[in-house]
């Protein structure tokens, strides 16, 4: 498919906030999993009373 300019190409034949609207909700569902995962593996590591990673616990 050839577009003429970049205003084309984002605004995708009229459904181009449907397209980088879903994208964008995407990334942000993943970054939000990615703050939760962290934080429940902190609350885990916590609760076990495991050292973090990386940590020269002997």
């Amino acid at each position: 498919m050839k577009w003429q300019s970049l205003d084309h190409f984002l605004s995708m034949g009229g459904y181009g906030l449907y397209v980088w609207g879903s994208y964008g909700v995407a990334v942000a569902v993943v970054i939000v999993e990615l703050v939760l995962l962290r934080a429940r593996a902190r609350a885990a590591r916590k609760l076990a009373g495991a050292p973090r990673p990386g940590s020269d616990v002997d």
